[in-house]
């Protein structure tokens, strides 16, 4: 992976874009993309980047989620301590004593998640779950006054604090937001990739808005795009980690999971195989993955007007859902492959057959 692409991961994944709150990420998005794509929006804020190749036809739909989980401001305390509501979804034992930054009309503000600590708690309480309503935002203030008076409102974002950072084996890139900044940069990537080269077809990709409170975004693009094919551009949970799924099973570096089943969406079966088909012709890497408690913009996507031949593809990546994750570079890079190698076949021909 050339520096430029590890450059477009870095300010990917850095970015702050909580659910509803996308917009930095569409900026970049619009960066990249210009020039090679014509650029427009729908009313909730996806962002749509249209590259005409040698035929208006077959549309083929590259969607991805612009949103992070991430909270927002429910309620400032007379101490000046934040309580926050979650956007999308968390295990609470993993948030005491994570940074965060809380985003406000007048600048960034650096907190950290707070509770009480064990000394304080009886056994009987060490033992209970941990719940959002014993957690708070301690943003460094004295009261509630001096926090107000540095711009902080009920309803501001608050985004994880994470560094991108390239490991001690440089292959493996921690950062935030991997679900689904990876699959932004998928499209991105796949649609330079295209851009030299004669695809038989019109390439959309379209990184969406509010998909971790709903799949909002994808109910409104779609809408837009009226696809006749979607890719969807995500990640998908790497079990390589002790007391993982199945040894072996979802791996890091074992190339990009193709999906046969999600909790909302079942693959176009002649898609799944055409897939698979370019990937083995094509010598790139990939697992088969079942996704039972994962639901994607696919769920909305392929039942669009009289349905969409759709299929879930996901870049390995551990930990998602928290602060931090993992990815593994030439997994990344071999997915933008077999989407470009399926893009560059996806002609009016291959797509009608899909249906039939």
């Amino acid at each position: 992976m050339d520096k430029r692409r590890i450059d477009l991961l870095k300010r990917l994944t850095e970015a702050s874009g909580v659910s509803g709150f996308e917009q930095e990420v569409a900026h970049i998005i619009s960066e990249e993309v210009k020039g090679i794509s014509q650029i427009s929006y729908d009313k909730l804020g996806s962002i749509i980047c249209a590259q005409r190749g040698t035929s208006d036809a077959p549309r083929v739909m590259l969607p991805a989620h612009m949103d992070e989980i991430g909270f927002m401001v429910k309620h400032i305390t007379d101490e000046g301590f934040i309580k926050f509501t979650s956007l999308g979804s968390w295990l609470h034992s993993q948030l005491p004593a994570q940074g965060v930054v809380l985003k406000t009309t007048k600048g960034d503000l650096t907190g950290v998640i707070g509770s009480r600590p064990p000394h304080t708690l009886s056994p009987e309480e060490k033992k209970k779950p941990m719940e959002a309503k014993d957690l708070y935002i301690d943003i460094g203030v004295r009261d509630r006054k001096e926090a107000e008076g540095l711009g902080v409102k009920i309803g501001d974002p608050i985004i994880p604090k994470t560094s991108f950072v390239q490991m001690a084996h440089p292959d493996y890139l921690l950062g935030k937001a991997w679900d689904d900044r990876a699959g932004c940069a998928l499209f991105i990537e796949v649609l330079k990739a295209c851009q030299t080269k004669k695809h038989p077809n019109t390439l959309i990709g379209v990184g969406t808005a509010q998909e971790e409170v709903g799949m909002r975004g994808a109910q409104t693009s779609v809408r837009k795009v009226n696809p006749d094919v979607a890719i969807i551009c995500e990640t998908s949970a790497a079990y390589d980690i002790p007391g993982g799924e199945l040894p072996g099973h979802k791996a890091l570096g074992k190339g990009p999971l193709i999906t046969l089943y999600d909790y909302g969406m079942i693959p176009n079966l002649k898609l799944r195989d055409f897939v698979i088909a370019v990937a083995e012709r094509q010598r790139i890497p990939y697992q088969l993955t079942i996704a039972e408690h994962i639901m994607t913009d696919g769920a909305h996507i392929h039942i669009h007007a009289e349905g969409v031949p759709s299929i879930y593809l996901g870049v390995p990546a551990r930990y998602i859902h928290s602060h931090a994750g993992i990815i593994h570079r030439p997994d990344f890079d071999n997915t933008v492959r077999l989407i470009t190698e399926v893009v560059l076949r996806l002609d009016e021909k291959k797509v009608r057959d899909l249906s039939r």
